[in-house]
């Protein structure tokens, strides 16, 4: 039988953003694929996620309740995470 993922504890990522408008660093998890970014059913508001250091008002991108990106960063403390409303998540799962 053939081993086609080897599932880790690095293979899903779950980002919370504590305080709406305080944008979270992602963690250092690295994956040469990149990341698929998902906004948690649960949430009630957009998540964004933009490049380390810059702001959702300039340079983010928003992800609606439920929707999905792929993001071609290596490492997800490329990014940093901001929501709309305070314990909105962000889900990541390798690529």
């Amino acid at each position: 039988m053939a081993l086609l993922i080897n599932v880790d504890a690095d293979f899903t990522q779950l980002i919370t953003v504590a305080a709406a408008g305080t944008p979270v660093q992602g963690p250092a998890k690295s994956n040469p694929g990149g990341w698929m970014l998902k906004s948690d059913p649960d949430n009630t508001d957009t998540v964004w996620f933009m490049f380390h250091g810059e702001t959702k008002a300039t340079k983010g991108f928003p992800l609606n309740v439920g929707e999905v990106m792929v993001v071609a960063v290596e490492s997800l403390s490329s990014l940093d995470f901001d929501a709309d409303v305070n314990g909105n998540k962000i889900r990541a799962v390798k690529v």
